[in-house]
């Protein structure tokens, strides 16, 4: 896209500014006048959407991370135009192997105010100090479950709570070219 070559009609592009460059639109989901973009509208028909007389659809790919068309190895089908996923997700009791959380605990005096590796320990009895862990004490004694978590049902297990599914991003538009070389078909 960024080369002084004419694009196709109906080529994606990505720009890292917030507008379509002239002769593209941004791949927002808009409706667009079938009379007025033919040559685009014969490439994508009513793939994204539409009514097919008057309007269709451009892909909409705001929020989403764009897939090929068909069936990798060990992946299954996937159509033109399809859309799957969610942003976020609720893991049920069932989805999750049992487990709890020990809070590592010593009953030696704090020598810092916070160490990697460390346990949470007896204060210093220095006045004004923040002393409030040790060194791992060896074996680690841990903190009776109840006493870090009142609610089991919630806290140990999880509680049926949705979690953030987005994977990491990078903000950019996705642009779609409305004029240029109609690809030639193989």
């Amino acid at each position: 896209m960024a080369t002084s070559m004419e694009p196709f009609v109906g080529e994606i592009g990505l720009v890292g500014f917030n507008f379509a460059p002239r002769g593209w639109a941004t791949c927002d989901g808009q409706l667009m006048s079938i009379s007025q973009n033919t040559a685009l509208f014969s490439l994508l028909g009513t793939t994204y959407g539409g009514d097919g007389r008057t309007t269709f659809a451009l892909p909409n790919l705001k929020g989403s991370a764009p897939i090929g068309a068909g069936q990798g190895p060990g992946l299954t089908y996937r159509n033109l135009g399809e859309v799957s996923g969610t942003t976020s997700e609720t893991l049920l009791l069932s989805e999750m192997p049992a487990h709890t959380h020990a809070l590592g605990a010593g009953l030696k005096t704090g020598v810092a105010p916070n160490t990697a590796n460390a346990v949470a320990s007896l204060p210093a009895t220095s006045p004004g100090a923040d002393l409030l862990y040790s060194p791992t004490p060896s074996p680690t004694d841990y903190m009776a479950p109840l006493a870090v978590n009142l609610d089991t049902q919630t806290n140990i297990l999880g509680g049926n709570q949705p979690h953030n599914n987005m994977q990491p991003y990078l903000v950019v538009i996705f642009v779609i070219a409305l004029q240029g070389i109609f690809p030639p078909r193989p």
